[in-house]
């Protein structure tokens, strides 16, 4: 691992300016920082994570220490914020050297002001890709031999690179399953952990340990990224909104839940059904009944790769309609493609696709 020279870390944040603060966690501060390189082109950018006033008053350097061991053990991962090298201060105590992340966070995206032109809301295809990226780095963790479990997975970790493209950060409280010989050594590792709103009711005893408490914790992410709700709202009733979704997702009620500030189409209404359906399990209060994170990324791929296709065939069965196809057997084959492709929330999408690709053949053939 690369070891920075503390003086460098001090220059490249102008002494850990305040201007140069970027993010504030329970364990950390987190600076913009701008490093120097001899004989290259261009500075590199990097974000600078050093230890808490109110931990450095108690001489607790264990969550950062934590976030080193498990970086550190992990290879490069485009779904992460990925460690590049740690330094230590005069007091002895690390300061670890990251990527940088200059578009901010999730809870900032979603939380944007209607007509803000620096971040709009996302789209619904664009939530469903920032929900697939995160599942896949949270897969990337479970899948880790040990597996490491996040505990804390909020929007609030979620950062954007400069291609906005999410990743995930703040392992801080990340554990390893089967307690390794860091987390024996730090008690404060074993207790549970995590984020009010987030956090896997459940999970209240160190035994109860496992990856489902970071699938409870995703469902809640994906709760949050298609309704742009506070997890925890103390002006309503109910404030979870975990108890607020289950009930409108029981019934169906899609509009109910999803953000106002974007208008749904026929196409995003079976892509925020799907995802509705996978958030509702993995939110489900009995462990057993969660998926995997293995399993919620094919879903999140077949929701979102499948669905992709459909404007293609969408504008090519409209083209042929406008051309005014003259015979009855080419009007009926036009009316039941159509049906079929637009309907991405069915269950058998692909059957359904290749269905439609026949039909369309049928026109094609009947037209020339």
């Amino acid at each position: 691992m690369h070891e920075f020279k503390y003086e460098e870390l001090v220059q490249a944040t102008e002494n850990f300016s305040q201007s140069r603060l970027v993010g504030k966690g329970s364990h950390g501060h987190v600076y913009r920082g701008i490093l120097k390189r001899n004989g290259c082109q261009h500075d590199q950018l990097v974000a600078v994570k050093k230890q808490s006033l109110g931990l450095q008053k108690l001489r607790d350097n264990s969550k950062l220490e934590n976030e080193v061991h498990i970086l550190s053990s992990l290879s490069h991962n485009p779904y992460v914020i990925n460690l590049l090298g740690i330094s230590h201060d005069s007091s002895n105590n690390k300061v670890l050297v990251m990527e940088y992340m200059p578009n901010g966070t999730l809870h900032e995206m979603l939380r944007s002001p209607v007509g803000a032109s620096s971040c709009p809301p996302p789209t619904w295809p664009k939530r469903a890709q920032i929900a697939l990226q995160i599942a896949k780095a949270v897969q990337f963790l479970h899948e880790a031999r040990p597996p490491i479990v996040h505990r804390d997975i909020k929007s609030a970790n979620i950062l954007f690179d400069s291609d906005w493209n999410a990743r995930l950060a703040d392992l801080g409280l990340a554990i390893r399953m089967n307690h390794d010989s860091l987390n024996r050594q730090i008690d404060s590792l074993n207790r549970p952990a995590g984020t009010i709103g987030y956090l896997d009711p459940a999970y209240t005893v160190p035994s109860k340990l496992s990856t489902k408490i970071d699938v409870f914790s995703f469902g809640v992410l994906l709760l949050e990224i298609i309704s742009a709700r506070k997890v925890m709202d103390v002006s309503r009733s109910p404030s979870s909104i975990v108890e607020w979704a289950i009930p409108l997702i029981q019934k169906d009620q899609i509009v109910e839940i999803s953000d106002r500030r974007v208008p749904i189409s026929r196409f995003t209404e079976g892509l925020i059904r799907n995802m509705l359906s996978i958030a509702g399990r993995c939110i489900n209060f009995r462990e057993t009944d969660r998926p995997s994170m293995g399993e919620i990324v094919s879903e999140l791929e077949n929701c979102i790769v499948e669905p992709i296709r459909f404007p293609v065939w969408m504008n090519l069965l409209r083209s042929l309609i406008q051309r005014k196809i003259g015979t009855s057997k080419s009007k009926t084959a036009a009316r039941a493609a159509t049906s079929i492709v637009c309907a991405p929330h069915q269950e058998n999408g692909h059957a359904d696709i290749s269905r439609g690709k026949l039909l369309l053949r049928e026109i094609l053939a009947d037209i020339s």
